[in-house]
């Protein structure tokens, strides 16, 4: 009997430890892709991997890169002619035809929700001057994100050439980059858009491929699905939920559906936001006098973290050393250090230390200014 006893204490023991485990380790949540990501978009912190920085074929997702380069240009509202080298591409099609002039916010309307591949030639040969000219920005872009194991061959991501791959994490890396602008977010969170079709009667009207974002997980933001024979069916979403924004990509996914949304389930389950630093004058700063009260941050700082890793977070500071010439405040310069966030001992974000300058004439309201000018009036503030 106590045996029997023991065995259950032990099993429930185990089930409490695996219950509380990161979910990053792989405990919970189960894919059918063969590489998966769950990335947080503010921190990019990893939630979930599984053969994230393995090379694979990405299919139309490339498409993503397609579009953030098109939005840049800064050309949305130019006018494009369509060549027949576009007209010609192979696969999916919002049927372009040769000579057709057409916006560019339409045509990456057309590439991101109809995964158009006569779209994406028409944008590269138009932003980057020939096909090989725009997978060079390609590339170039890839390098500033940080995407290190990623490699670009043309704007669609079809089977026809040999050097075009990339991973679920850096994929990710250029998801979040995306998000970061207004534009992608509005075109990627679209559900039908409406073009014109001046050769015909009718406007076009397309909906987008993604169907976790049209009918399966309300939480969805955005993303790019894709497929292709080699590289089999592949998905970029971005969701939303509590303040919470992640990022899942999947390779090589049969399920890919159900794989994004349990990933999400288990990251908006597991994880929230935690403030780690707060906006404003730092008031229990451990420095020299000189510091106290005058040492501010600009903006909070949110973390994600599980509710077993809260005393995960450590803060250090690191101030300049007050100089002599400092006695006059407008000698201080605006940033006078950092605070370095570390999370399981490893540093996450250095965040600038701003110093609180004295309120400036040029910036004190009128009334002061009124005042200052009664006072020299009347000798208060005259020498002698």
């Amino acid at each position: 009997m106590n045996v029997i006893r023991l065995l259950i204490i032990f099993i429930l023991i185990i089930s409490s430890i695996v219950l509380y485990l990161p979910l990053k380790t792989e405990a919970g949540v189960n894919v059918s892709a063969g590489s998966a990501i769950l990335m947080e978009q503010q921190s990019g912190r990893v939630l979930y991997e599984k053969e994230a920085y393995k090379k694979r074929r990405i299919a139309s997702i490339t498409k993503i890169m397609t579009a953030i380069l098109a939005i840049e240009s800064g050309k949305l509202d130019k006018t494009v002619t369509v060549s027949a080298n576009a007209v010609r591409a192979e696969g999916s099609s919002i049927y372009l035809k040769p000579g057709e002039k057409i916006k560019l916010e339409d045509l990456v309307y057309g590439l991101m929700l109809r995964s158009g591949n006569d779209a994406a030639v028409a944008i590269a040969e138009y932003v980057g001057g020939s096909l090989d000219g725009f997978v060079y920005l390609m590339n170039q872009k890839a390098e500033e994100i940080g995407m290190k194991h990623t490699n670009f061959a043309n704007p669609h991501g079809l089977d026809d050439h040999e050097n075009h791959y990339s991973t679920a994490y850096d994929m990710a890396l250029l998801t979040r980059y995306a998000m970061t602008d207004d534009t992608y977010r509005k075109i990627a969170s679209t559900k039908v858009h409406r073009a014109p079709n001046p050769t015909e009667k009718w406007d076009r009207v397309w909906k987008n491929k993604n169907r976790l974002l049209t009918e399966l997980y309300d939480n969805t933001t955005g993303g790019k699905t894709g497929y292709t024979k080699r590289a089999k069916r592949t998905l970029v979403t971005t969701a939303s939920k509590d303040g919470l924004d992640l990022i899942a990509v999947t390779l090589n996914g049969p399920d890919d559906w159900n794989d994004h949304i349990n990933m999400y389930e288990e990251g908006f389950k597991h994880y929230q936001l935690v403030k780690v630093l707060k906006k404003g004058i730092m008031k229990d700063l451990e420095a020299d006098e000189f510091y106290k009260k005058k040492v501010y941050i600009e903006q909070d700082f949110y973390y994600p973290a599980a509710s077993n890793e809260r005393d995960e977070f450590k803060v250090e500071i690191k101030l300049q050393e007050p100089k002599n010439e400092w006695r006059n405040d407008e000698a201080v310069p605006n940033h006078i250090g950092k605070a370095i966030v570390y999370f399981e001992h490893q540093p996450v974000k250095e965040i600038p230390l701003i110093y609180k300058h004295p309120q400036n004439k040029k910036d004190r309201s009128f009334l002061e200014l009124l005042r200052d000018l009664f006072f020299i009036q009347i000798g208060v503030k005259s020498d002698g």
